[in-house]
């Protein structure tokens, strides 16, 4: 391929971002990027394979139906003159330091005076995996104890569990391999699979084995996973205000489980049926990003008629869309939960959290730069041009509850309520003067000014399921 494209035999080539990463391709007269590539550094990469020569060439970015790329199309300047992204990650995280350490032990044993090469929590989590019978400790140092490969404590995709093999049923050939995680919502029994342009039926999915057994097909109808998820709060990190509303970072225990499947006709999107599906549920703990706003904030949104949980659902949505902006990470790499009255915080509260046990660094990322992220969020919902919500603004690829349901009104006065900078406290009032001044005082304004309002009535329990994902 990269003779034929320099000698002319090929016009054209459409490509992965493998032409980014592994094709020795120069000189080409125009990249055409499908949709935001991730970050800055990917995009500027890729619209660098052509005109290397030093001739005039073209670079089109075309968008797609996504909160971030409806952003910066409307937003350029968040492109132009920016540096590349700093590197997000979190090398003390125990999930992903502990198979580490015991890799290197394997090698080498670990002395005391290697641990501080592996930062400020080696020396503990060491102590930990002596514990679990992972290390033994001797005078010479950290030994490994068992008899498997500690290289495959570690997993190269960060997947969290061993990959299920996609195997034809009628043959035995081997189609590829799902992660763990990804397993029950895109391999389970009853799902569609598509592999290289052909279609496949999920016969069974055997988690235990670690195979899903496919048939060939060609159903009229494609499906989606439906799921729940609960999210409880473990410990608080750092915590503070921001505008009205309070800002919280911290560990959380995220619990999911698929739940049934949709079919939707393939021609028309026409909903066939809800299938019930009886998979274990899978437990995360990582950490989170989450807002809450306080009932005095809440209560005159109601009044206005707002659906509370349909905007905190859109805020959620679009906010996990912007935060690949402000962290390097992609969509699929965080998730969120919002509920009009969380159990764990007694509020209307939006948690955003890394999908990586222990946590990758992108929650917390957005935790420090929350003003910017969620500004932008606001701006976002409210650029679109569509009325009550699409997948350029509110609406979620990978929902749960079908996108069910959203209030993108609703959503911007929510983040409008978080965004907006409370006012001081009124002063008592000054003692009247003996003397009348020689000039007078302009009037303070007080349109400003807020009084304590008592806290409104509690939401019925049952319209605060979280809407999953």
């Amino acid at each position: 391929m990269e003779k034929a494209l320099r000698s002319g035999e090929l016009l054209g080539l459409a490509t992965t971002n493998a032409l980014e990463l592994g094709v020795d391709v120069s000189g080409l007269d125009a990249v055409l990027i499908a949709g935001w590539p991730g970050t800055r550094a990917s995009l500027w990469q890729q619209a660098g394979r052509a005109g290397r020569a030093g001739q005039d060439a073209l670079a089109v970015l075309i968008a797609r139906d996504d909160p971030l790329d409806t952003y910066l199309v409307h937003h350029p300047e968040a492109l132009f003159g920016r540096p590349v992204e700093a590197i997000v990650l979190d090398p003390d995280n125990p999930y992903v330091l502990g198979p580490h350490l015991c890799a290197a032990a394997a090698e080498i044993p670990l002395t005391d005076d290697d641990l501080p090469l592996f930062g400020p929590t080696a020396d503990g989590l060491a102590a930990d995996l002596v514990e679990q019978g992972m290390l033994r400790r001797r005078p010479a140092g950290y030994f490994w104890t068992r008899r498997e490969r500690a290289t495959d404590l570690a997993d190269i995709r960060g997947s969290g569990g061993a990959p299920v093999q996609v195997v034809e049923s009628s043959t035995g050939r081997l189609l590829g391999t799902v992660d763990e995680p990804s397993a029950h919502a895109t391999v389970h029994t009853g799902a569609v699979y598509l592999h290289q342009g052909e279609t496949f039926l999920v016969e069974l999915l055997d988690l235990e084995a670690g195979v899903a057994l496919v048939s060939s097909a060609e159903p009229e109808y494609s499906t989606f996973a439906r799921d729940v998820t609960d999210i409880s709060v473990l410990s608080t990190l750092r915590s503070h205000d921001l505008g009205t509303a309070r800002l919280n970072f911290g560990e959380v225990e995220v619990t999911r489980q698929v739940v049934s499947y949709l079919k939707r006709r393939l021609q028309s999107g026409e909903m066939l049926g809800d299938e019930p599906l009886d998979l274990p549920p899978r437990t995360l703990r990582t950490r989170a990003v989450w807002w809450t706003l306080p009932a005095s904030q809440v209560a005159p949104l109601a009044e206005e008629g707002i659906d509370l949980g349909g905007a905190a659902h859109a805020a959620e949505h679009a906010s996990i869309g912007l935060l690949p902006l402000f962290a390097t990470c992609d969509r699929w790499d965080i998730g969120g939960v919002s509920t009009e009255l969380h159990a764990d915080t007694g509020l209307l509260t939006v948690f955003v959290y890394d999908g990586h046990e222990g946590g990758a660094g992108f929650a917390e990322r957005g935790y420090a730069r929350a003003t910017d992220w969620l500004t932008a969020t606001r701006e976002a919902i409210a650029s679109c041009e569509c009325e009550r919500g699409c997948p350029s603004c509110i609406q979620s690829p990978k929902c749960g509850n079908g996108n069910e349901p959203l209030d993108k009104a609703g959503a911007i006065r929510l983040l409008d309520t978080l965004l907006t900078t409370p006012p001081p406290p009124a002063s008592a009032p000054a003692p009247a003067p003996t003397a009348a001044p020689s000039a007078a005082p302009a009037p303070r304004s007080t349109s400003g000014s807020v009084s304590p309002s008592a806290p409104s009535s509690t939401p019925d329990p049952s319209d605060s399921t979280p809407p999953p994902h």
